[in-house]
């Protein structure tokens, strides 16, 4: 960035041409002259080079003037430089991983699928926030503790399948609590869980309210989410003789407890009944919880002048040399 910090001076050039004219016209008065009868015997020499210099070197010191109206102008060179606060949140994604979220009710692809693609197009919208991942069905298993490498808490969510059928069930509590304790001794200025469940709590050592009391102990906001059509879903099912073939399995969420949870903890409770309504809970999610990022630009400048001044002053040493030597004037 190139500026000029005083350039009111640059009204002084407005005398620049009026001197130049006159600095022409005064030249003549100031050679000395000498008369004789007839020039016509050397009117044919032609001018020579340092005639022609010498009949021009007050061009010098209009330059030196010029010089001198930039210096006085006070030229800056500026650069800039960008201070970037922000206040990052820390979110905890706790997953649903029950057999019954392979249920196909968010065509094209089944809930768990769609969880983990949602989940995932989330985490790609985020900066600055430490994300981590808790799983559950009948226990809760941490996945990924809270981190900034997305890539690889990515990697880990593309590895998440539905729990076997020893370890079936819908521990809301204990998935809560799990995420809970990574994010309690976190300094983040906003600290969130996202559970996605699609059934009613029935497994687990800890009961959901109790969660979401502890929680609301550490500051920690949750947010509910319901998945799953309103009705009737169809489950796949393998037979070793039949193959795979489909039922109708009746959609079971316990809404009233999620919403409680959520209210308790300053959360919000949101149903997804298909793909694209749970893509906009989560964008809706992202929008509550924005990161704070301040930015403040600030331009340091540099003083120029003194180039200007030095080039003046040579300009004007140059122009005393010249016309004390080379183009001298005798008489």
């Amino acid at each position: 960035m190139y500026r000029f910090a005083d350039p009111q001076y640059f009204l002084l050039w407005l005398v620049i041409p009026a001197l130049g004219i006159y600095l022409w016209y005064r030249r003549r008065s100031l050679t000395a002259r000498l008369q004789f009868s007839t020039l016509r015997h050397i009117r044919p020499v032609p001018m020579t080079l340092k005639q022609r210099l010498r009949r021009h070197l007050f061009v010098l010191r209009l330059l030196v003037i010029t010089f001198v109206i930039l210096g006085l102008a006070r030229p800056q060179s500026g650069t800039q430089f960008q201070e970037v606060i922000t206040e990052g949140i820390d979110i905890m994604l706790v997953m649903d991983v029950s057999t019954s979220m392979l249920a196909e009710d968010f065509k094209p692809k089944n809930r768990i699928q769609a969880a983990k693609q949602v989940a995932k197009e989330f985490i790609q919208g985020r900066q600055n926030d430490r994300i981590g991942l808790v799983i559950f069905a009948g226990e809760a298993f941490p996945q990924c503790p809270l981190t900034l490498d997305y890539g690889v808490l990515m990697q880990i969510i593309d590895r998440v399948h539905v729990a076997p059928q020893e370890w079936d069930g819908t521990a809301i509590g204990n998935g809560i609590a799990t995420a809970a304790a990574r994010l309690k001794d976190s300094k983040a200025k906003s600290k969130v869980i996202i559970l996605l469940t699609d059934g009613v709590n029935n497994a687990g050592e800890i009961d959901p309210i109790t969660a979401a009391q502890v929680a609301r102990t550490f500051d920690i906001k949750v947010y509910t989410i319901g998945a799953g059509t309103r009705g009737v879903a169809m489950y796949p099912v393998d037979d070793p003789i039949w193959g795979r073939r489909y039922q109708p399995v009746r959609v079971e969420i316990d809404e009233e407890l999620l919403r409680r949870i959520a209210s308790m903890t300053g959360g919000k409770y949101f149903r997804a009944t298909d793909s694209n309504k749970l893509r906009e809970i989560y964008r809706q999610i992202g929008e509550l919880e924005k990161t704070r990022i301040e930015v403040k630009e600030y331009t340091r400048y540099k003083e120029l002048f003194v180039y200007y001044a030095g080039m003046a002053l040579a300009l004007l040493v140059l122009e005393i040399l010249l016309s004390h030597t080379v183009l001298r004037k005798i008489p």
